[in-house]
């Protein structure tokens, strides 16, 4: 069964029945406190908001995805399929960020994509779909997964500000990468996305305690 993070008490309930199931938590959350959901708007936007800021300040992508969710209003694939690649690229995108957006497109226009049924499949075969698209990689699919559609069990391993919190969190010697990271979430199936919603939280404690606020350098 797949558990959908839609609301607040979504998350909470969540979050208790994760601490309850590993106490190894209990301590992360007394730290981080219950974290504030986190939700962005839902398919072909959404995704391609995630793809216009892949590896790119907060900053910068704000201002590409600005520019870009104003130039197609209403914002749709039959508009962005349509579109010039040089009218893209004057809006800021670089040329593989316009082939992925082009593809995602030409994907949705053919009806071989359905990027709201995502939230009802298995968080690995949900992955699986995503990132067998050109251009999105497991960073990319998992947010997507995650802050798009509200997928209870999606689990964004390549996450370094996540890597970091567990590390300190759960007393490793050294950052986990995120290879060894899907084993290290398997006890919270099927809520590892609550789980990184908490991870996340007790990483920005973390960064408050010395003194910055560090940018979680994903990867497409």
């Amino acid at each position: 069964m797949t558990v959908h993070l839609n609301s607040q008490a979504d998350l909470d309930a969540a979050i208790k029945a994760l601490v309850k199931q590993d106490p190894r938590l209990k301590p992360v959350l007394k730290r981080a406190g219950m974290p504030a959901l986190r939700r962005r708007e839902p398919g072909f936007a959404g995704l391609a908001a995630i793809v216009c800021g892949q590896q790119l300040s907060v900053a910068s992508a704000a201002a590409i995805w600005t520019r870009v969710s104003a130039a197609f209003d209403p914002f749709h694939h039959d508009a962005l399929r349509r579109a010039r690649a040089d009218r893209l690229g004057r809006l800021g995108l670089s040329v593989a960020k316009i082939k992925t957006l082009k593809n995602l497109a030409r994907e949705l226009a053919a009806a071989r994509l359905d990027l709201d049924a995502l939230a009802d499949q298995d968080a690995d075969a949900a992955h699986a779909r995503l990132i067998a698209l050109h251009g999105i990689g497991p960073w990319t699919a998992d947010i997507y997964l995650l802050f798009c559609l509200g997928h209870g069990d999606a689990w964004p391993a390549g996450d370094l500000a996540l890597q970091e919190a567990m590390r300190v969190g759960l007393g490793l010697a050294t950052r986990p990468t995120p290879k060894q990271m899907a084993p290290l979430a398997e006890p919270w199936r099927p809520l590892r996305g609550a789980a990184a919603h908490l991870w996340w939280a007790y990483y920005h404690v973390l960064k408050q305690r010395e003194g910055v606020i560090g940018k979680a350098a994903g990867t497409a």
